[in-house]
């Protein structure tokens, strides 16, 4: 780095946040950044460390130390330190092809292991990210690479969420004739119905996808493919099929009145509210309303945080979070050392926003739902919940510890089990016992059918969908040259 010093030298600063009386106001994104001469600043606290932790993207003790794209965040850092942009963007798209995402949405595992991090903060990689691609949006850097040279082979991906966009944006790269399946009319998966726009604007997603359909990829929305039918067509019609469905079946609760009106999956509710939000802004209507009325989520991770943000938006009375997990501490525990990544506890946006609006964190820890009491109509009234403790690595629920509390609408947001049945059962595929398509090598049992993402691998992030997209688009791309051998 050419200012060896700087971590010592520079403080970190952050992208700053509108206040929160004013963000919750409306659906926009609200994080603040500054104008890359600036951030560039930020980048000379990259320490020229020797190991690079930031970018190992491997497992430790159970979680993912550093990136799993193996981004190169020194090398792009320095250039951004020296406000060389242009060579800073080319080492960035080097091995991430979608950095407008990831800047915006991503836990930044990256952080978690840096260098820094271990006796102070962490270096601003996903902030220096920000700015380097979207400094090349803006200066024209970020265009349309249209293939030279095309081979007669063609790949249908099924899905367009980040996983099915890496892999189609690569094989088209590659010279094959790509069309991009989506059954939602808008494309981007749970980019664009599972994540709020407050965390990633729609109009981004359409702006890298506009790019795509520049470089030859054919999309079609509205377009399930859930029946043997479906499923026969596109084998018959193209040389491999890529499935980047994700692993979008909710996990369920099985608790005395279940069947109540007013408990909805969360996933469900949050894809309601965008596609009202982007339809009408909002003025239809179609969506599950919570304007006025206490809501209870189940689950207290990063889904959950997103309803608690929506709810508040849509003027709820008030709103709280069960969380199965106990609460974490706020720095490392000696058991959770640098640089595993940090199982610290984090306010989000969402919780910060109760804190404002409620004068309280809306997250009960150590606790489960435990029966749904309903008035004479079958709607939700009351809620009883439950504390828990840990015996023989289980939960347990505490004898005694029963609460009830007032509750007009139920969100669950516990999490995923695996793939929707429809998909699997139109092209046969054997499942694992996580819910999972059965693969080896990204390669199922099943001729020219392959799959990549969380259809492949479960629930994860999107940086590691966007991996697995690249992986899978190398083995398909390996396997279709040795056919034309």
């Amino acid at each position: 780095m050419g200012k060896l010093n700087g971590f010592l030298e520079i403080e970190r600063f952050s992208c700053q946040d509108l206040d929160v009386q004013s963000r919750i106001t409306h659906f926009d994104e609200f994080h603040v950044h500054q104008d890359i001469d600036k951030q560039s600043l930020q980048a000379a606290r990259c320490m020229d460390c020797g190991v690079p932790f930031c970018q190992n993207g491997k497992m430790m003790n159970g979680m993912v130390s550093g990136c799993p794209l193996n981004n190169l965040i020194p090398e792009w850092n320095d250039s951004l330190y020296h406000k060389q942009y242009d060579e800073g963007l080319k080492r960035l798209l080097k091995t991430n092809i979608f950095p407008e995402f990831t800047s915006r949405v991503c836990p930044a595992l990256c952080e978690g292991a840096c260098t820094c991090s271990l006796h102070g903060e962490a270096v601003t990689v996903r902030n220096n990210e920000y700015a380097l691609i979207e400094y090349g949006y803006k200066n024209d850097l970020v265009g349309p690479h249209v293939p030279t040279q095309r081979v007669d082979q063609s790949v249908a991906v099924v899905g367009s969420g980040p996983a099915g966009l890496a892999a189609a944006y690569q094989l088209n790269q590659r010279g094959y004739h790509v069309t991009v399946y989506e059954k939602a009319d808008r494309l981007g998966g749970l980019l664009m119905y599972g994540i709020p726009n407050m965390k990633l604007d729609k109009s981004i997603i359409d702006r890298r996808i506009d790019l795509m359909k520049k470089e030859g990829i054919e999309f079609k929305v509205n377009s399930p493919i859930e029946s043997k039918e479906d499923a026969d067509h596109l084998i018959n019609q193209y040389d491999s099929i890529v499935l980047a469905c994700g692993a979008r079946k909710p996990r369920d609760i099985n608790v005395k009145g279940r069947d109540a009106k007013g408990v909805y999956f969360a996933v469900d509710y949050l894809s309601q509210v965008t596609k009202s939000l982007l339809d009408s802004n909002l003025e239809n209507k179609n969506y599950i309303e919570t304007k006025d009325k206490n809501v209870l989520i189940i689950g207290g991770g990063d889904t959950g945080n997103d309803c608690v943000a929506t709810a508040i938006r849509l003027g709820c009375q008030s709103v709280v979070q069960l969380e199965m997990m106990g609460e974490l501490p706020e720095v490392r525990s000696e058991n959770n050392p640098w640089p595993e990544y940090p199982r610290i506890k984090k306010v989000d946006y969402g919780q910060e926003e109760s804190i404002h609006v409620f004068k309280q964190d809306p997250r009960i820890y150590n606790s489960t739902i435990k029966e749904i009491i309903t008035d004479e109509f079958n709607q939700v009234k009351q809620v009883v919940y439950v504390s828990l403790k840990r015996e023989n690595n289980r939960f347990v629920e505490i004898e005694g510890s029963e609460k009830v509390i007032d509750v007009d609408l139920i969100l669950i947001a516990a999490g995923f089990v695996g793939c929707e049945n429809a998909i699997t059962n139109a092209f046969e595929l054997d499942l694992t016992d996580r819910g999972t398509v059965s693969e080896k090598g990204f390669k199922t049992p099943k001729e020219k059918i392959y799959t990549c993402g969380d259809m492949r691998r479960g629930q994860s992030l999107v940086v590691w969908a966007i991996q697995e997209g690249l992986r899978v688009a190398k083995r398909v791309d390996f396997d279709l040259t040795f056919k034309r051998k």
